[in-house]
């Protein structure tokens, strides 16, 4: 069984139901010195790759557990489905479907992450022992999340975001936001950095900032994402740790079908993604967040160990 560097001794914390909470050292996980593996748990009905498998409570914990023990660092519980054409899922159920499986993971000595882009549910996670806030939207969906995030002195992803893709979580489609005036790297680099401005003003320690390029988010093909993936040191550059999110992606897929895969399997997916993660990896990636832990935690040795001798 993988054993986390991050492990800290348990406490009993003033957690949302007096659970007992992992004390994790937040600036150890903040400036690790190799690439991370952060597991995908997403409680969703229609998520692109895995809605529905694991809605039943006892399903995610064990998910989340499972990937534990497969090599996950951080596992990332997401109740609200970011695909094309999803609709919203009510706050209620956003937070019924996160503090259950907070409440179950925390005491296995889960370091968590929450992917939700509402403040109320934020809170209530952290609350309850969650230790980074995973906010797709980049603190502009609802702008008191920096503020919650602020308050509870913890992690913060901020990922670039041009607002929904187009089609998704209203009735009409939105705007077309994948146009880069110049070009994609350059545009996602300025757009994000406002983003963290913004938080900074919110409060949040720029030693809580992880950043986030957002593959796929308004960034729909190849010549989208791989400029972002091969400027991974433009971004690092910043001096914030940054978290890559290739994972099963669409741009994945049609790299295997410009390659000339037929039948593209899921399996095919993920043996592309944790190549995506072992280059990530030998560029200094914070963490890569991944579906199949498995395949990216070796993955990922083999990456870290070609940056520890490279340098």
């Amino acid at each position: 069984m993988y054993c986390s560097p991050f492990e800290g001794e348990l406490s009993r914390g003033a957690g949302l139901r007096g659970i007992i909470a992992m004390t994790i050292d937040l600036k150890a996980l903040h400036d690790a010195g190799h690439t991370l593996v952060m597991g995908v748990l997403n409680i969703t009905e229609d998520s692109f790759s895995d809605g529905g498998l694991w809605l039943d409570p006892r399903a995610a914990a064990d998910h989340g557990r499972a990937m534990m023990a497969a090599g996950a660092d951080i596992i990332d519980i997401g109740a609200e489905s970011t695909r094309p054409g999803a609709k919203r899922v009510s706050e209620e159920d956003e937070l019924t479907r996160i503090t259950g499986a907070v409440e179950a993971l925390i005491p296995a000595g889960a370091t968590l992450s929450i992917d939700t882009t509402r403040a109320s549910v934020a809170a209530a996670a952290l609350d309850g022992g969650a230790q980074i806030i995973n906010d797709v939207s980049g603190g502009t969906l609802d702008t008191e999340l920096p503020h919650v995030v602020a308050d509870h002195d913890c992690l913060y992803i901020v990922q670039h975001w041009r607002g929904w893709l187009a089609g998704s979580k209203t009735g009409a489609p939105d705007a077309d936001t994948s146009h880069y005036e110049h070009g994609v790297l350059q545009d996602v680099h300025d757009e994000l950095m406002r983003q963290v401005d913004a938080v900074l003003a919110a409060g949040v320690a720029p030693e809580r900032i992880i950043i986030d390029p957002g593959l796929g988010f308004s960034k729909p093909g190849i010549a989208h994402n791989l400029p972002l993936l091969a400027g991974l040191d433009r971004f690092r550059a910043t001096g914030y740790p940054v978290l890559i999110g290739q994972s099963r992606k669409r741009f994945v897929t049609a790299i295997l079908d410009k390659a000339g895969f037929t039948d593209i399997t899921m399996d095919a997916r993920d043996d592309a993604t944790a190549a995506f993660s072992a280059l990530c990896a030998e560029h200094g990636a914070w963490a890569v967040r991944v579906h199949d832990v498995a395949r990216s935690r070796a993955a990922v040795a083999v990456g870290n160990t070609w940056r520890e001798y490279a340098n």
